[in-house]
């Protein structure tokens, strides 16, 4: 618990400036994220990380990640999708020029990564550079960061019943919906101080309780595909936390959500 401890504080002291600054230093640090998970799945797949797919692959991710303005300079028929166009096209190449090494089975799983961890970053630096975007990122962390915190805490205190033991076999009913009146409650603090999004603040806790229940859903697939590959912690960057996955899990899921309810 202390090297956890420990861990979050560091990561917060180097993540907080970062999101206050916002600009290309938010840009840079969700590509770095971004890499960093895609390597992650890459080793839990036991995978070479210096590969001609993992290359291409970083460059599709990259792609994904950056902002819509760096793009301008391209001709106007060009957008970041065709650049994820080219890039699949070139791993899929590479399942030629490796003899089937690379198959087609592992351009479909860094596909699905690049599209993942790549939309998931990008919603991280769209939501930084929107209007409001520093407030509305603090509502989001509150969110997930609640129901994290709420989840973990009274999970371990009453939790009985389990959640989804097949998955992930320590969450428990109780925690879950602990977490999610956490959110709520931290939510509702945070609102009222900084109204954002539809400045409905009946609407915006409704939209909590959507984001915090999705949320622990995009937790419960990163257990599944680590339980799929055998692994406990998707990497071992951050002591006590795991890797990138571990502690982005919530937040590739519901920072997209973001833009699908509109708050973008």
């Amino acid at each position: 618990m202390r090297q956890r401890v420990i861990t979050a504080v560091v990561a917060l002291i180097i993540f907080i400036p970062i999101i206050l600054l916002g600009g290309v230093w938010i840009d840079v640090a969700a590509i770095l994220l971004a890499i960093i998970g895609l390597s992650e799945i890459f080793i839990m797949r036991k995978r070479i990380i210096i590969s001609p797919d993992f290359f291409i692959s970083s460059l599709g991710i990259i792609a994904l990640v950056l902002p819509d303005g760096a793009f301008e300079h391209l001709p106007k028929y060009l957008t970041r999708f065709d650049i994820f166009a080219i890039a699949i096209a070139l791993l899929l190449i590479v399942t030629v020029l490796t003899k089937n090494r690379t198959n087609i089975d592992d351009i479909g799983i860094n596909t699905l990564a690049i599209v993942y961890i790549g939309n998931g970053f990008h919603s991280l630096v769209a939501v930084r550079g929107a209007a409001d975007g520093l407030a509305l990122l603090g509502y989001i962390l509150v969110v997930i960061w609640a129901t994290d915190i709420g989840a973990y805490s009274f999970g371990r205190k009453i939790g009985k019943h389990k959640l989804w033991p097949a998955i992930s076999p320590n969450k428990t009913w109780e925690g879950s919906i602990a977490g999610t009146l956490c959110a709520l409650v931290g939510a509702a603090i945070y609102l009222y101080f900084f109204p954002v999004g539809y400045h409905n603040y009946a609407l915006m806790l409704l939209v909590t309780l959507i984001f915090s229940i999705f949320g622990q859903m995009g937790d419960l697939v990163e257990s599944a595909y680590k339980r799929y590959y055998g692994v406990k912690d998707s990497g071992k960057i951050l002591p006590g936390h795991g890797g990138i996955l571990d502690r982005f899990d919530s937040l590739l899921f519901v920072l997209p959500m973001m833009h699908w309810f509109g708050l973008l």
